[in-house]
């Protein structure tokens, strides 16, 4: 069978066969603005009165290959964009204008690894209509509202989960291997996800993510973010929620009147690499909402910047914890990775956190181990964990715990469930076993004394990553033996 017949009979329409990256990024971009654009001019028809008279012809992109044995790349070194099996693979994409640098990316590794043919059509996915029309509902009335559901393509939550992510997905006769973790509805629902919950454009998120619980971490970031870009050298914009943007461009946002559940503050560089700071607030549902929409975005890493209880007598207020095992008191991500499942740490990013904390602090060598401490961190979704004190000395004594915090494992666990690197470097706010509890005047020493220096070891880490490559973080640990191509 040719390679054009065998996607047509997966329901690919009006395939192309096409031998490089970058056409194949154009061709995609083609088809999702047409489709896109005949998706806003039926809305806009039904919303002067006239509804489509039948089904609006908008679908997915997709792009596959086609992989024989002797295409095969057994190469230990590569921890992406390679494929080990033969057979045919392929995935719906959306949103190339925001993703056409990571498109070009995945397919020119999966092309100069395997010296295959890409091909290019339509899906059989219809894309959404609020996908595409934002607030497609805002100026019309219930009984029109309700309506749309008949004339347009909705979100299809039985097409939108993470069976691909969990390693739980399995093909149906004759479909495609999946070559990327998320299908195009799952990106887009996380998309719009991400514009609510912090309340900025998945455009501004940069590929260095930085996650904390405290306002006070995002002062000192927006500080120092106008402080950058005053000095002009790295970053060009600094962008807040309701898409403010330092300095303004044209279609500048306004602040909101009340912050959005987990704003986001973005430094941005022309290359995406920049910082992109979330406020998560505080709990394991929150780490686990944000990083489900996050992973969407492929970013290099996500870093906790958190605050912790600390478990041992030796550590002082102020102290820091560099994670290198987490204990999963928090069962968010039970289902969908189970609890026998070791989280193990990317030794890239523990080696970056610490060389961040030797510059900023200037300690080194022994002298370090005064000011941090490495070792497992317990995550708990109880933030009155104190009150269970005879219950959980044990555990958390068996465990070789030295912190205790609300996020941490989370955090680690949907990083490496979606293949992102993680690390977590949390500071010491409290030692609640030994008599310290968080007091007010306590509270208020501690944070003037130490959330600009742990800010500034979280932006030091960065820098070392950046500088390093990020390339260099997407670990084969992070990866299963039955793999998407794309990173």
């Amino acid at each position: 069978m040719s390679l054009i017949d065998a996607f047509l009979a997966c329901g690919v329409r009006e395939p192309v066969v096409l031998d490089d990256a970058d056409a194949a990024v154009l061709r995609i971009s083609e088809l999702y603005e047409a489709a896109a654009g005949r998706l806003r001019e039926a809305f806009a028809r039904f919303a002067r009165g006239t509804p489509p008279s039948g089904p609006v012809d908008a679908f997915y992109p997709f792009v596959g290959v086609r992989v024989t044995p002797k295409d095969l790349v057994l190469d230990g070194r590569l921890a992406y964009g390679v494929l080990h099996e033969p057979g045919l693979y392929g995935t719906t994409l959306t949103r190339p204008a925001l993703f056409a640098d990571y498109y070009r990316t995945q397919l020119g590794i999966l092309l100069a690894n395997h010296k295959v043919q890409l091909v290019v059509g339509i899906s059989r996915r219809p894309i959404p209509l609020p996908f595409v029309v934002e607030e497609a509902t805002a100026e019309l009335d219930a009984a029109r509202a309700h309506e749309l559901q008949y004339h347009f393509a909705m979100p299809d939550l039985s097409m939108t989960d993470d069976a691909i992510a969990n390693g739980t997905w399995r093909p149906a006769p004759g479909e495609p291997a999946p070559l990327a973790l998320f299908t195009a509805e799952r990106v887009d629902y996380s998309l719009a996800r991400l514009l609510h919950y912090t309340g900025t454009r998945p455009e501004w998120f940069q590929r260095f993510v930085l996650l904390t619980n405290y306002q006070r971490y995002v002062d000192h970031f927006v500080e120092l973010g106008r402080r950058l870009l005053a000095e002009g050298r790295e970053y060009e914009r600094l962008v807040e929620p309701g898409n403010v943007v330092t300095p303004a461009v044209p279609d500048n946002g306004e602040p909101p009147r009340h912050l959005p559940q987990m704003p986001a503050y973005h430094l941005v560089r022309r290359d995406g690499r920049g910082i992109t700071l979330v406020n998560i607030g505080v709990g394991p549902s929150n780490a686990r909402t944000i990083t489900d929409h996050l992973a969407v975005l492929r970013p290099h890493c996500w870093l906790m910047l958190g605050h912790c209880a600390g478990l041992r007598r030796s550590q002082r207020l102020g102290d820091y914890v560099l994670a290198h095992g987490y204990v999963r008191e928090d069962h968010v991500l039970d289902q969908e990775v189970p609890p026998f499942v070791p989280i193990p740490p990317i030794a890239e990013i523990q080696v970056a956190l610490q060389e961040a904390v030797a510059r900023v602090t200037g300690l080194s060598g022994i002298d370090l181990k005064t000011r941090m401490r490495t070792g497992t961190v317990a995550t708990t979704a109880n933030r009155n964990w104190e009150l269970r004190y005879d219950e959980l000395f044990a555990r958390l004594n068996q465990s070789r715990a030295i912190a205790v915090d609300m996020e941490s494992a989370t955090i680690a666990t949907n990083g490496f469930r979606f293949r992102v690197p993680y690390g977590t470097l949390l500071c010491v706010s409290d030692k609640p076993l030994h008599g310290e509890i968080k007091l007010r005047g306590m509270a208020d020493a501690f944070y003037r004394e130490r959330v600009e220096q742990h800010l500034l070891i979280g932006l030091e880490a960065v820098r070392i990553l950046r500088e390093q490559g990020p390339e260099r973080l997407h670990s084969r640990k992070l990866r299963s033996f039955d793999e998407p191509a794309f990173r």
